[in-house]
């Protein structure tokens, strides 16, 4: 299975968790990928409101550790899984920045794609 996490961040940035992954990351600092896949910039209040705030808490008492950001906080982001046909079969828009499905879920999505 091929995995391919896009980001608009720098290479630099991009490197330091591109270091724990175990697929290379893509770049896309123009964020065409991200405009055809309809991942907007957000308003502040998806990004500041109370649905951020609620998530980051959540985190915090769970044990992560919160990075300050490093690019652009208002980029959303998402989810496109694209089966080895081109079929994209997940597509999911964040409405927050803490709004992303599980790891379970994308794994679950994964298991039901056809080995190409």
């Amino acid at each position: 299975m091929d995995v391919l996490p896009v980001t608009f961040e720098s290479e630099e940035v991009a490197g330091t968790y591109a270091a724990e992954l175990p697929w290379p990351v893509l770049l896309d600092p123009e964020r065409e990928l991200y405009v055809e896949y309809g991942l907007e910039r957000g308003s502040f209040w998806q990004i500041w409101g109370p649905a951020s705030w609620w998530g980051f808490i959540k985190l915090l008492f769970s044990g992560h550790k919160l990075h300050w950001p490093t690019d652009d906080v208002y980029q959303l982001g998402g989810d496109v899984l694209i089966d080895p046909e081109g079929r994209v079969r997940l597509h999911y828009v964040s409405r927050n920045p803490m709004d992303r499905p599980s790891l379970d879920a994308l794994l679950e999505q994964v298991e039901q794609l056809p080995v190409g």
